[in-house]
C-alpha cells in the first residue's frame, strides 16, 4: 500500500495491437500489475504517434487497422518497481518503458462503505445442478427472443442466476449448419443458456421450461458448488426472510 513520500512513476508504451502470449500487451501488462499488488494504473489510448519504426500511426475513419499508441502509467515505491522492472521489460518487447521520480503527497484511499464493516469472505460448498439449454438465436416465444423469454421465467421463478452464452458455429437436430457471419444480417447463431440451482428448485422449472422450449436440447448434470460468498451475514438474512 502506497504511502506520503517518495516514489516512482513508470510510464510504458506499447502498440494497441501488440501481443503477449495470445492477448493484448497493454491487458497482460494491467493484469500483471493488478495482481502483483500495484496499488493502481491507468491505460490511456493515442489519438496518433509513431515510434521506432518511425511510421505514423493516426486514428482515421477510413482506417480500420491502426497501431494506435496505448501508455500504462503507475505508480509505486522504488523497491516495488525494482522487483516488477524485469518482467515488464520481457512483456513491453519493442515498446518503450520510462521511469520518473516522483512524491506521493497523498496515496490514494479505498472507498468505504458505511453501511456495514468489511466481513472476511466465506467458502460454501455443497452440491447441485446445472442445467444447460441449448437453442437457436431465433427462436422466439409469445414474440419475444426465447433465450430472453427464459431468463425472465428463471428470474420470477427465483433461480439464483443463468448466463447466456452467443455460439459462433454449431448444428442441431436438422443437421443444418448455424454460424456467426459477418457479412450476414440473418443468421440463426446457437445459443446456451447454463443455470446452477438445486435440483428441487430446476426440476420445478421443467415444466414451464417444456412449454416454451418447442426445438431445442435441455440437460442436467451434477456440480459441487465452490462459491466465496464477500458479505455472507447479509446473505443468510436474505435467506432466513425467504423462509
Amino acid at each position: 500500500m502506497l504511502t506520503a513520500g517518495p516514489g516512482k512513476k513508470v510510464g510504458i508504451y506499447v502498440a494497441e495491437d501488440q501481443q503477449y502470449h495470445g492477448s493484448s500487451t497493454y491487458a497482460a501488462i494491467l493484469d500483471f500489475l493488478f495482481f502483483r499488488g500495484v496499488s493502481g494504473a491507468t491505460v490511456t489510448r493515442g489519438i496518433a504517434g509513431f515510434g521506432a519504426d518511425h511510421h505514423l500511426h493516426t486514428t482515421s475513419l477510413v482506417d480500420l487497422a491502426v497501431r494506435l499508441p496505448v501508455k500504462i502509467e503507475f505508480i509505486e515505491t522504488a523497491e516495488k518497481v525494482e522487483e516488477l522492472l524485469p518482467k515488464l521489460q520481457a512483456m513491453a518487447g519493442t515498446g518503450l518503458i520510462e521511469m520518473q521520480d516522483t512524491t506521493i503527497v497523498k496515496p490514494a484511499e479505498k472507498k468505504q462503505k458505511q453501511s456495514e464493516p468489511e466481513r472476511p469472505a466465506l467458502k460454501h460448498e455443497g452440491k447441485a445442478k446445472m442445467m444447460r439449454i441449448y437453442i437457436g438465436e431465433n427462436d422466439k416465444w409469445n414474440g419475444k427472443p426465447l433465450y430472453e423469454a427464459i431468463v425472465n421465467g428463471l428470474r420470477s421463478n427465483d433461480i439464483a442466476g443463468v448466463t447466456v452464452y452467443r455460439g459462433i458455429l454449431g448444428y442441431g437436430a436438422n443437421r443444418r449448419i448455424h454460424k456467426d457471419a459477418a457479412l450476414s444480417l440473418s443468421h440463426d447463431r446457437p445459443i446456451l443458456l447454463s443455470i446452477v440451482d438445486t435440483e428441487e428448485k430446476l426440476k420445478a422449472f421443467m415444466p414451464i421450461l417444456d412449454q416454451m422450449v418447442q426445438q431445442g436440447v435441455v440437460v442436467l448434470s451434477d456440480v459441487d458448488i465452490i462459491k466465496y460468498a464477500h458479505n455472507y451475514e447479509k446473505a443468510e438474512r436474505r435467506q432466513e426472510a425467504r423462509k
